[in-house]
This record gives structure tokens, sequence and C-alpha cells, in this order.
């Protein structure tokens, strides 16, 4: 018995699918990006994948570039959602609470599930990496957009 399960190990190591695997290398400027579509971002947004949801990773991520005024619309996350700020300055804002300032290299964790939504300052650029789960198929829920009032109310 203690055999087999050691032939049986052997076997499962040396399949193609343990030891096919090989790193991939996507240079950038090669994935394809597109405008924020306007039901789902007011003003300027350039959205640039940097992965998406392949196997074994259930989760997707892009790269976001928010024109001063420019922002996403009120939307949930399923799984959640992690913010890296990687250029210029923006305001995130949970739902019922203050907005607040996010720069190169603030990390803002989303819960799922909390009403959010982020962008650009009415002065500057924001750039940053979104990266969501996926669970049952989605990564976002979309809602209505952020007005203008709420969009330059309470400056942090």
């Amino acid at each position: 018995m203690i055999r087999f399960s050691a032939i049986a190990l052997t076997a499962a190591l040396a399949s193609t699918s343990v030891f096919a695997q090989s790193m991939d290398v996507i240079k950038n400027g090669t994935r394809e990006g597109f405008m924020g579509p306007d039901d789902k971002f007011t003003g300027t947004a350039y959205i640039e994948p940097v992965f998406s949801n392949e196997p074994p990773f259930a989760v997707n991520g892009g790269k976001v570039t928010f024109l001063p005024g420019a922002r996403s619309n009120w939307h949930t996350h399923p799984a959640g959602q992690v913010l890296v700020v990687t250029d210029g300055a923006g305001w995130v804002q949970e739902e019922g609470q203050q907005k607040q300032l996010m720069e190169p290299g603030d990390v803002v964790w989303c819960p799922p599930g909390v009403k959010h939504w982020h962008g650009a300052t009415d002065t500057t650029a924001v750039t940053h990496i979104a990266i969501q789960q996926i669970e049952n198929n989605e990564n976002v829920t979309w809602m209505e957009p952020v007005t203008d009032e709420q969009y330059v109310g309470d400056a942090p």
C-alpha cells in the first residue's frame, strides 16, 4: 500500500500539469486600454488591464488614470477591492463617511459590499492599480453617479 502511494505521488509530481508552467512576461504598452464608459464614470478615466481572471487566480487588476474632476460612480465589490495609488492625488469615499485624500504609495482596502467611489481631485490627476477578487463571476456592482455636490463636498 505504501509503495502504491509513493508511485502515485511520483507520477503526480512528474505530470505535465505540475512542471509545464513557466513565467509569462507581458510587456508594458501591449495591453489594450480603453476609456471608462459614461455609464460608470464621470469625466475622463483611462483603464488599462494589468491582469485578468486566469486560473488559478480569482482576481483581476487594472491601472486606472483619472484626469482632474473624473471619478467612478458609486459601486460595491462582492469580495472587496484594493487600490494601490501610483501617481498623482485623488479622493476616495465610503458612503456616509468623509472623503479621504489618496497619494502615491497609499493602499486603500474596501471591504466586500461597502458602497464607495474613487477618482481624481478637482485639480489633480490620479493613477492607481485596482485589484478585485471575483465572486460568482462578478467583481463589481455599479450604481448611480457621484453628484457634483457629493464630489466637491467635505474636502479633506
